[in-house]
């Protein structure tokens, strides 16, 4: 057993001062009492929230982060750019790359993320041997850092509505979802265990048909974590609308796809009708502000599909931010200037789509710090130059990623002050220079005749 005692514990809705937690062997919370006084051994801890969850994630986009914020055009331009970067990665590279962005995510404040994944292949679309040889790069990389992973393992066949994929594209295909829905089976055995499980997602209806939709729908088990990008882009609605006669949302109602079970990443353009089904089904939508605002993909309808009853969870997408207290300062800034008034999003509610809402998401917990539930916790400086004087709820509002002092998962401390602990990796920093350092290694070998 570990015990730990909180001076301050803000939940959702409440702050509760001298909580003692008890942890088990499986870093699940035991029992959680208030008003009591820390007895000795306890790991004492000043002002403590909840571990924040990442519903989104695309790890490898991180080593754009610097280097396209002032290119012109939109997505698509951006999204040549990153076509070239996915040409580049091996499971050696990917594994450095993820290790280094995990890192990150954890010293920040993030103690679970949902990584949607879909670079599976050989660039030239053949298997890699031995099998999933990308899939446990990327899990490697999350044990190796203790960060909770749910590898949202992505079917991606068209290279849009009616196309082939693109030669750029063909390392993300499994030519069907018959054969995706394969590759998912043998994969779960093998990288399940030590914080790692296994999720499904579906790139786009620009990538997926809606008859391999349904191939996968009845493939996959009713609790898998399911996740989709919709309507991120304009474009993408009216190809849908002239393809289908119907927005993506409605493809997804008619094949009964809207659930408690699966997550819409994004959802920025959308229409009466979209909202009022995604509101009605007790599906998530996943907003991610920094890359939205990056992209100039628009502000998503966030507090009306809250206010319908929708879960809104968040998550850091192209990572060319890393910070979940930024991730919830920019949606409630969205909706500050799409609607001209303050204090749409109530700090109990941003709260929640920063933690439960994103852990239920990715199928770990439907609750949050109650007995059973994943021991995930992270401690936040109440009195740094950016937070001294803020109330403890709205430290949300005035806190970033340098405010984050511990970060906890399952009842183990694994970041202190901005570096890993109980290991030699130490600093995300230097792990993300080893990373870039061997990406530009494989761009010179590209470029003197290509990789082996």
């Amino acid at each position: 057993m570990v015990f730990l005692h909180c001076a301050k514990l803000v939940r959702p809705g409440s702050i509760t001062g001298n909580v003692r937690i008890e942890a088990n062997a499986a870093g699940r919370i035991a029992s959680l009492r208030p008003n009591v006084e820390p007895s000795t051994g306890d790991l004492r801890l000043g002002t403590v929230f909840p571990g924040f969850a990442n519903a989104h994630s695309h790890a490898f986009h991180r080593l754009l982060r610097g280097t396209t914020h002032a290119d012109g055009g939109d997505f698509w331009q951006w999204r040549d750019s990153m076509y070239h970067l996915a040409g580049l990665l091996d499971p050696a590279l990917m594994f450095l790359v993820a290790r280094a962005v995990f890192a990150e995510m954890l010293v920040s404040g993030y103690t679970a993320v949902g990584e949607f994944h879909y670079l599976h292949h050989r660039v030239d679309g053949s298997p890699y041997l031995p099998a999933h040889a990308m899939e446990r790069a990327i899990a490697d990389a999350a044990r190796e850092v203790g960060i909770r992973l749910v590898l949202l393992d992505a079917c991606y066949l068209d290279g849009a509505i009616g196309r082939p994929l693109s030669s750029e594209q063909k390392r993300f295909g499994d030519a069907t979802a018959a054969h995706w829905v394969s590759r998912w089976r043998a994969l779960r055995p093998v990288i399940e265990g030590e914080g790692v499980t296994l999720g499904a997602a579906i790139h786009s209806v620009r990538a997926v048909s809606p008859s391999a939709m349904a191939e996968m729908r009845d493939a996959l088990g009713p609790d898998t974590p399911l996740h989709i990008h919709v309507s991120e882009q304009p474009k993408e609605n009216s190809d849908c609308v002239a393809e289908y006669g119907e927005t993506p949302i409605g493809v997804l109602a008619t094949l009964g796809m809207l659930s408690s079970r699966l997550s819409i990443i994004h959802a920025t353009h959308l229409t009466d009708a979209d909202r009022a089904d995604i509101s009605a089904s007790g599906c998530t939508v996943v907003m991610c502000p920094t890359t939205e605002a990056d992209l100039g993909d628009g502000i998503g309808p966030a507090f009306d599909l809250a206010a319908r009853g929708t879960p809104i969870a968040i998550g850091s997408d192209q990572n060319a931010v890393i910070d979940p207290l930024l991730e919830l300062r920019s949606l409630e800034a969205g909706e500050r200037l799409a609607s001209g008034r303050r204090g749409r999003f109530a700090p109990a509610a941003l709260l929640a789509a920063g933690t439960a809402a994103g852990y239920a998401s990715l199928g770990i917990s439907r609750s949050i710090l109650a007995n059973g539930d994943p021991c995930d916790l992270v401690e936040l400086n109440p009195a740094s130059r950016r937070t001294v004087g803020s109330a403890p709820a709205q430290l949300l509002l005035s806190a970033s990623a340098s405010d984050v002092q511990r970060v906890i998962v399952g009842g183990a401390v694994v970041a202190e002050n901005g570096s890993l602990t109980g290991t030699a990796i130490g600093r995300p920093e230097d792990l993300l220079t080893e990373a870039l350092l061997a990406v530009a290694g494989a761009v010179a070998g590209a470029g003197a005749g290509g990789r082996s």
